[in-house]
């Protein structure tokens, strides 16, 4: 198998993993956030500073890639890895959730997804067998199956459904998915919030015994405290010898309150995001660059960080890039915002190492200002 999941220590206060994840190009430490690369690259920071930050892992769009400059392009160029000069594990989303979300630009079907692309509004068909062939064209590390993403809300009917054809495709993806001895095809489960229904998908879907499982259709606009208890009854249906991937979660708090409740990886385009609004994590809570009470305030963003933005730039600088719209400014908050989370979950396998994980998630939530 291409991808093999090593279960190092559980954390004796919860049911936080210590782990590996062996992979063609790398072994990843778990619990993990991977950086997103939607079009092949982490926007505004470089292959040499991802590094740097000491990121194990990044994630690329199918869906977007496919659309520009097509998958055939990068095939051609020797792979993704090659494509984009990165030579660290690399993990594709399937496109599912961007199709899904184009609500009217896409017709959903047994067969697949017809859609207009978001760029020129060309017709396009994405199937099960398409995902794949797209994902085994960017040589991606890990791929994932394509899967219906249910929104929030959504009736019973709705979302028995949508986990019902998202079992089918990914029998299909299985089938279909060529290079089983250099990339790992991960199954997703579906359910929403319909603790009967996530049993059901989590049974159908492990029983095809893919080398790792993500927990599809959270963080689609449910209250925080639902998807916890979603993770809190999906997790254990997970096999122990597998990784376990939540799509779409990048906030702190979310990532610590994912790892207590077994997740091993996530991701998420909010550090890159709110960093081009000028927004930073640091350890007292977020920082918002265009406050005016920044004008003249020549303190590091974060005093207990040591990233190069901080060590190097202070608040009253980073207020001028933003608000003269400075390029610089988007990367030096990128930088910071990666950096901050990629050192937070160094904290947490480091709390987990030392079944204090609780201990850590209370001085953490207290100094950035979350409630418990």
């Amino acid at each position: 198998m291409a991808i093999k999941y090593e279960l190092i220590k559980e954390c004796k206060q919860t049911g936080a993993r210590l782990g590996k994840i062996h992979t063609p190009h790398g072994t990843i430490e778990t619990p993990i956030f991977m950086p997103v690369g939607t079009q092949a690259t982490v926007k505004s920071m470089t292959p040499e500073e991802l590094k740097e930050i000491e990121s194990q892992i990044i994630l690329s769009n199918t869906y977007h890639l496919y659309l520009r400059p097509g998958h055939d392009l990068v095939e051609k160029a020797g792979g993704l890895h090659k494509f984009m000069n990165w030579d660290r594990p690399i993990l594709t989303d399937s496109g599912g959730f961007q199709v899904f979300s184009l609500g009217d630009l896409r017709k959903i079907s047994e067969e697949g997804v017809e859609f207009r692309s978001h760029i020129d509004g060309s017709k396009h068909f994405i199937s099960p067998e398409k995902a794949i062939e797209i994902q085994n064209s960017l040589g991606s590390d890990i791929i994932m199956a394509f899967d219906e993403c249910a929104p929030y809300p959504a009736d019973r009917e709705y979302v028995k459904n949508s986990l019902e054809r998202t079992t089918r495709w990914a029998k299909r993806c299985k089938k279909a998915h060529k290079n089983t001895d250099t990339q790992g095809l991960f199954g997703i489960i579906q359910g929403g919030i319909y603790k009967d229904m996530r049993e059901q998908s989590a049974k159908e879907i492990t029983e095809l015994d893919f080398p790792g499982y993500a927990v599809g259709g959270l963080s689609v606009g449910e209250p925080k405290p639902l998807m916890y208890e979603v993770l809190e009854y999906t997790t254990p249906l997970m096999p122990k010898n597998k990784p376990r991937y939540l799509m779409g979660v990048g906030s702190p708090d979310c990532l610590i309150e994912g790892v207590i409740r077994g997740i091993d990886m996530f991701d998420c385009v909010l550090p890159t995001r709110i960093a081009r609004n000028g927004t930073a994590m640091t350890s007292q809570g977020r920082v918002t660059i265009k406050q005016a009470r920044f004008y003249d305030d020549f303190t590091p963003l974060d005093p207990e960080c040591d990233c190069y933005t901080c060590r190097n730039y202070t608040k009253a600088y980073l207020r001028h890039l933003f608000k003269a719209n400075e390029i610089l400014s988007a990367r030096l908050f990128s930088y910071h915002n990666l950096y901050f989370l990629l050192k937070l979950m160094k904290n947490i396998r480091e709390a987990i190492k030392n079944d204090n994980l609780l201990d850590y998630r209370k001085e953490f939530f207290e100094k950035y200002g979350y409630e418990l």
